[in-house]
């Protein structure tokens, strides 16, 4: 361990059957923890070797085993109530901190005390292309990987303020995360860093990224219908929960009839059924979602405007489909959503 030179990180790594990725992601952990630091590894149910393999590599780390899979949700939260530490890292088990990363993820703490959440700049495989530096979020509550495959750019960036941050490499105030609740663990996996990131801007706290905080991540989009389900039934999740009403009775006409569109998509795409079942899943449990409205609206403490200027009208993730690629859909987009923004007592910010 190194000489201290910022805040305690308690890092959480939460695994299901990650006995193939979790050593290396723990080596380069190691290798960066400093005193007062903890190490927090999370268990869900493998069926493999990955307690074995922390035993192993990490013996003074608190392996947690719950017996059960909590979703990546549920684990985080599961990891952070078993630390102190004023810093809460969340790094996937396939994930590898680059040399400094750490420290890097401190400073950004020290030199902006605003920020709720940030996240280091996530590669892909072999560290020459991003896979995240931040994550754009569309007003119809899409999240995607921001800079998805643009060359990495050199050392030496300016921190700077994101819509959402990736929960692949997530560092969270704990004074923001406990105000927040944490995850919503109901989510299970897919969508809750995009959901923590939001109510967190809807308390006063903002969200970044340090861009010279470096993990390079085995980052695979597609993984089948159980992700389609995911995805979509906690972005509906979050719309109904976490936007201020005023801004989602704006939104709901272009909703609506965005969803026709992408049913016509889930249709081409072979995942039209988990987007039937995520619909029928969001709706089916209203006084949840009220719940959190009223929690949220206690805690609110910006304007539906300030809200909104956070999200985008530009449909630029290469995640969405044909859809997004139609140039008469991106400009509808901006034009109705400059017309929400000016409605919702805010104005146009290109």
């Amino acid at each position: 361990m190194t000489t201290p030179s910022g805040p305690a990180l308690a890092v959480v790594v939460v695994c299901h059957n990650s006995a193939g990725d979790v050593g290396r992601s723990l080596q380069t952990l190691l290798e960066q923890l400093q005193p007062g630091d903890e190490l927090v590894v999370v268990d869900n149910a493998s069926t493999d070797a990955t307690a074995d393999a922390v035993r192993a590599l990490a013996p003074d780390a608190v392996l947690l085993e719950p017996g059960a899979n909590l979703g990546f949700a549920g684990g985080a939260n599961l990891g952070a109530a078993h630390s102190g530490a004023p810093l809460l890292f969340f790094l996937n088990p396939d994930a590898r901190a680059e040399p400094g990363c750490l420290d890097e993820l401190r400073r950004a703490g020290v030199r902006q005390p605003g920020w709720g959440a940030w996240q280091a700049l996530v590669t892909l495989p072999g560290g020459e292309l991003i896979n995240t530096a931040g994550n754009p979020v569309h007003f119809l509550g899409f999240g995607w990987a921001g800079d998805h495959g643009c060359p990495v750019p050199a050392p030496g960036g300016e921190l700077r303020e994101v819509a959402s941050a990736s929960g692949a490499a997530l560092v969270v105030r704990r004074e923001a995360w406990d105000a927040a609740q944490g995850f919503e663990e109901r989510y299970f996996m897919y969508g809750e860093d995009l959901d923590l990131s939001l109510r967190l801007r809807l308390m006063g706290w903002a969200v970044g990224v340090a861009p010279d905080a470096r993990i390079e991540h085995d980052y695979e989009f597609a993984k089948g219908d159980y992700k389609w389900f995911y995805l979509e039934r906690n972005r509906w999740w979050t719309l109904l929960g976490v936007y201020p009403t005023r801004l989602l009775i704006l939104v709901a006409p272009a909703l609506l009839a965005f969803e026709l569109a992408l049913l016509g998509v889930a249709w081409r795409g072979g995942w039209l059924r988990p987007k039937l079942r995520a619909q029928l899943a969001a709706i089916s449990a209203p006084a949840a979602i009220r719940g959190r409205r009223r929690r949220l609206r206690a805690a609110r403490s910006i304007s539906p405007a300030a809200f909104g200027a956070i999200l985008t009208p530009e449909l630029s993730s290469p995640f969405l489909g044909p859809v997004a690629e139609l140039r008469v859909v991106g400009a509808l987009s901006r034009v109705y959503w400059r017309a929400c923004l000016l409605l919702s007592g805010g104005g146009w910010r290109p």
